[in-house]
């Protein structure tokens, strides 16, 4: 009776301790998703503060094939959104590994070149990590859906 007690008890605390983990990392992926639209829309508006705040300083950021830093990338962004009208998220999946999280998913582009609506497609993955309490870009990368 008394193996049966410390099981029960063990079980129990066993679930508790479950449940505390899958609110930390709904937590942490609502969280990881906010940060994922506020660099959106940012991008979209072309501001640069926001950027600089949620790009580690040592992010690396891959995009067509390019390599860029976080300067190169912070610049890129700031002339590409001159032309760039709205950033439409699709479908992500964020997967937690302790201070780290992969978020793998879609997004379209809607933008103006040469006078023209451009519509673009993209897949990407990016990697964040928390530091000192808060998500930080440390690699990305994306590249344009074919169909």
């Amino acid at each position: 009776m008394r193996a049966t007690g410390w099981l029960l008890i063990f079980a129990c605390a066993a679930l508790l301790l479950a449940h505390a983990q899958e609110e930390v990392e709904g937590g942490s992926t609502r969280t990881i998703l906010a940060v994922e639209q506020a660099w959106s829309e940012a991008e979209a508006r072309g501001d640069k503060r926001t950027l600089d705040r949620i790009f580690d300083n040592a992010v690396v950021y891959i995009e067509d094939g390019s390599l860029l830093t976080k300067g190169e990338c912070l610049l890129r962004l700031r002339s590409a959104g001159s032309h760039l009208r709205q950033i439409e998220a699709g479908t992500a999946l964020v997967h937690i590994f302790g201070s780290t999280a992969i978020v793998v998913g879609t997004y379209r582009e809607i933008g103006v070149n040469d006078g023209k609506t451009v519509l673009r497609r993209w897949r990407f993955i990016d990697t964040w990590v928390n530091k000192k309490g808060s998500w930080v870009l440390v690699a990305a990368g994306s590249a344009p859906l074919i169909r």
